[in-house]
């Protein structure tokens, strides 16, 4: 089906020539007819699968209708991230270029008061993390005609710490209105969340629960702790890997690398939670320009980082969470291209690994390359020890078990008579 079929009006239309789009993508083709509906929703689709244009072409299309003298916020996007605000607000602002249309981006990082001087001029849209758009309702902002509410990413917003603030946003928006609620992944604090802000919705599911894309090859390579970085510096350099995205757990991690991969000649950038904003945004425009080659970032790059055609992502060390895998890797394979997932696993992740397995219903190819070949004599203290100790407990206690299991008569012989008392004895 094409996207004029679906009942689009023209701007969108040029707009989505303009972008090169030709056929809508199964969240699109399922999810925008709904919208224009007005039903509430509950979407679950894979990372790169076109989310943002499933929920941002069928608000624009109801908003068309706009008062330039009078302009009032009809549509607010929560989002748990500034990367993935912003880049919603970069789509929108693509979608929508054939029309009057004003968005907002309201994220913190960035100074509150010019944010509010841009609301009062007048905005139909607002794209905001949870808490900003929180401090913006407390300072005043009207939200009593806001006529569709989006939580993007919910699964993320919750893992963040953000239910109490979408639990305050929700009750000051009219009775009347309608949420979309899109996850990457399906957990139950999703479906706690969905039956509280929606009312008798529409449900999408277009991937099994918290699955990965088919054109993403997935594979991991075992290799010591200590031989991390050389055999990621070896794989980008030998197999050409013109742009790459690396996944750390840590900061303290994704700087040791940051330092260490421009000694064997590859440019890096760096996005943390500790890199100014400012510095993040030209990192990423450098990275997709490739005027850098390879990308460290921590899980805050895991949601909202939209790199058109990126063809790797490394994952260095596997996420604390292992539904963050799905996101992670989420970022290659986009809109039906090919992509390819790597995995760096030492002794310490052999477990993590199969965590990972379970969440994503599918066994990840273990390899070696040759010549960073574990040290079979090196063995995980902490775990492996613990795991000993907890199987010598089970054993004693079988033997334990075992030993009572005597005839009662011997028991009887051989136990302990009672002392009387003396109301025994009268």
């Amino acid at each position: 089906m094409s996207f004029q079929k679906l009942g689009l009006i023209p701007p969108l239309l040029h707009a989505i020539d303009d972008l090169g789009y030709e056929n809508p993508t199964l969240i699109q083709n399922r999810a925008i007819p709904l919208v224009l509906a007005k039903s509430d929703l509950f979407a679950t689709a894979q990372t790169g699968t076109g989310k943002t244009a499933a929920f941002g072409l069928p608000i624009l299309q109801k908003l068309r209708k706009v008062d330039t003298h009078n302009r009032i916020l009809k549509a607010v996007i929560l989002s748990p991230t500034r990367e993935l605000s912003i880049q919603i607000f970069e789509d929108l602002k693509n979608f929508s270029k054939y029309m009057e249309i004003e968005l907002a981006v309201l994220v913190g990082g960035k100074d509150i008061m010019s944010q509010q001087r841009t609301l009062k001029e007048g905005v139909e849209i607002a794209i905001a993390t949870p808490g900003r758009f929180l401090e913006h309702t407390e300072q005043g902002l009207d939200v009593k005609n806001v006529e569709i509410l989006v939580l993007d990413e919910a699964d993320r917003m919750l893992d963040m710490g953000f239910a109490k603030d979408i639990r305050k946003i929700h009750p000051l928006l009219p009775k009347k209105h309608q949420t979309l609620l899109f996850s990457a992944t399906y957990s139950d604090k999703v479906r706690k969340l969905s039956k509280l802000v929606l009312q008798k919705p529409a449900f999408i599911e277009t991937s099994k629960k918290n699955s990965t894309v088919d054109t993403i090859n997935q594979i991991a390579y075992k290799v010591d702790t200590a031989r991390k970085a050389e055999l990621l510096a070896y794989l980008i350099g030998s197999r050409n890997f013109e742009q790459v995205l690396v996944f750390t757990k840590t900061k303290a991690s994704a700087n040791e690398l940051f330092e260490e991969l421009p000694k064997d000649g590859l440019s890096c950038g760096l996005i943390h939670g500790d890199i100014p904003q400012a510095k993040r945004l030209k990192t990423l425009a450098q990275f997709k320009e490739m005027k850098i080659r390879v990308l460290i970032a921590t899980d805050i790059a895991s949601r909202g980082l939209d790199i058109e055609e990126l063809p790797y992502v490394i994952n260095y060390e596997l996420p604390a969470v292992a539904e963050d895998y799905v996101h992670r890797v989420g970022r290659t394979g986009r809109a039906g291209r090919d992509g390819e997932a790597i995995s760096l696993i030492d002794i310490y992740e052999k477990f993590d690994i199969k965590d990972i397995e379970r969440v994503i219903g599918q066994k990840i190819p273990q390899d070696v390359v040759e010549g960073f070949e574990p040290d079979p004599n090196i063995r995980r203290k902490d775990v492996d020890e613990v795991k000993l100790k907890s199987e010598h407990k089970k054993v004693e206690k079988k033997e334990r078990s075992y030993n009572k299991n005597i005839p009662r008569s011997t028991k009887s012989r051989n136990a302990k008579k009672r002392k009387t008392t003396k109301r025994d004895s009268k």
